[in-house]
């Protein structure tokens, strides 16, 4: 294995043969390249927008319900689970929904760490604790619950293939040993301020999963960490931003960047990477935002003589989860039965919602345009912005 050319660690020989790779501790040597600082600029510029559209929404803490939700499913979808957006959001409102409990848990798991950890960001700083507090929640009841939740490893780990051993293993992270002194190392630089932010948060992303702290669940609390950092920071005032859709685009490059830097000391490809992620994300909410605006202002001119109270606050509710059922929208207005359902039948020949089902009493409706939005594809969102762009110019 070559070594790196600006130390990025070291290895050192485990006891029953291999070796594993102990990093160095941050900040490294970064030469700040034109292309690499035009990157800051404009994922700074862009997360400067994101901000800034969020602080002017009134519903923004409707709207982060399920921008979070798509966040856990994406991320976890990475580590192998299968469930989907409008699983997860169906099974919230109450809906039977026919995946596996197991894969449906793990995405929850990830929602409530998120969610928890947003929570205690005024009173309990980025740290250590906070990062096993993750962790526990997120392995709660789950596959990989066995590997002591909430507690750092004291065994060995290595990432490779189904049946890979520490010899053929891709990559072997510092042996139990070396770990509490990375991880003190990691947290000294996690409230250091002398790099620019976006740029830290590339390196403490890298160093988390090269130490691999925990037996499983790395991966998970890694991607956690980004959107608690920029909310930490002031970048952004609540978790708007995510990078796990643009991780896993690119599973490739995320894979070989983090190893090239290991491998070769390559840091600037892997911020430059990590940078252009959030220019690419920060996009992709702004037109999702806009979008989701755009629509619920059609939708109010609709409503326009149907605006009574429960009519608008069950059009709030589905901004919060597209999937609603009479049950559930009676519980959520405070009214019976029948009068939610004749709520709901406003909104159903406004077609704002179509029935999904044909129960008679577990009718389960959906906002499917709503649901679009946030369900659509990254970079198709990207694509109708440049559309739009070249039709604007003929």
């Amino acid at each position: 294995m070559t070594a790196p050319k600006e130390p990025s660690g070291k290895y050192v020989p485990l006891a029953g043969g291999g070796r594993a790779f102990v990093p160095a501790p941050l900040p490294p040597p970064i030469a700040w390249t034109p292309e690499l600082a035009g990157a800051e600029s404009e994922a700074s510029l862009l997360l400067g927008r994101l901000s800034g559209k969020g602080d002017g929404l009134l519903n923004l803490h409707l709207l982060i319900r399920p921008f979070v939700r798509r966040e856990a499913v994406l991320s976890s979808r990475i580590e192998g689970t299968q469930a989907t957006l409008s699983e997860l959001l169906a099974d919230e409102a109450g809906a039977a929904v026919e995946r596996a409990p197991d894969d449906l848990r793990e995405v929850r798991n990830y929602v409530i760490a998120l969610e928890d950890g947003v929570a205690s960001l005024p009173k309990l700083p980025l740290s250590l604790r906070l990062v096993r507090d993750l962790h526990r929640t997120l392995m709660k009841d789950v596959r990989g619950n066995s590997a002591n939740p909430g507690e750092f490893r004291r065994t060995q780990n290595w990432i490779g293939p189904p049946g890979a051993t520490v010899a053929s293993a891709r990559f072997v992270p510092p042996p139990p040993n070396e770990v509490p002194a990375c991880l003190d190392a990691w947290e000294k630089f996690l409230h250091a301020r002398e790099l620019p932010p976006l740029a830290q948060a590339a390196l403490l992303h890298y160093q988390f999963e090269a130490i691999h702290p925990f037996i499983d669940g790395n991966g998970r609390v890694g991607r956690l960490l980004i959107a608690l950092f920029l909310i930490e920071r002031e970048i952004l005032p609540s978790p708007l931003l995510y990078l796990s859709a643009f991780f896993e685009a690119s599973r490739r490059d995320y894979y070989d960047l983090l190893t090239r830097v290991s491998t070769h000391g390559e840091w600037q490809p892997w911020i430059l990477y990590f940078l252009r992620g959030i220019t690419h994300q920060a996009n992709d909410a702004l037109g999702r935002l806009e979008k989701i605006h755009a629509l619920r202002e059609s939708w109010r001119k609709r409503l326009a003589f149907r605006q009574t109270t429960k009519v608008m606050k069950l059009l709030d509710r589905i901004t919060g989860n597209p999937f609603v059922t009479v049950k559930g929208a009676a519980l959520h207005l405070g009214v019976a039965f029948t009068t939610a359902q004749r709520t709901i039948d406003v909104l159903a020949e406004q077609r704002i919602l179509v029935l999904t089902n044909d129960a008679r009493r577990g009718r389960v409706y959906v906002a499917r345009k709503l649901l679009d939005i946030f369900d659509e594809p990254a970079n198709m969102i990207q694509a109708e912005k440049v559309d739009n762009k070249k039709h604007n110019r003929r």
